[in-house]
């Protein structure tokens, strides 16, 4: 049997979370994919970046990461 140093991966299935954006939000998120696109040159929605955004909001909390510690 051949073993492999990486660790078993985690659970990675996609949770999907419904919300509710007051109307400004939503442009503001729609003029961020426009921005993004014209960036990147690639088309994405709002709920693709949402995630991305999200993830990075809370890996950048310095206060949320002293309090897990």
């Amino acid at each position: 049997m051949t073993s492999v140093r990486l660790p078993k991966l985690p659970d990675r299935t996609p949770l999907k979370v419904a919300i509710h954006l007051m109307p400004d939000l939503s442009r503001r998120l729609e003029d961020y994919v426009a921005a993004y696109e014209a960036t990147y040159g690639q088309k994405v929605t709002v709920a693709e970046l949402i995630p991305a955004m999200l993830d990075g909001y809370i890996n950048n909390d310095r206060a949320f990461a002293r309090r897990k510690k």
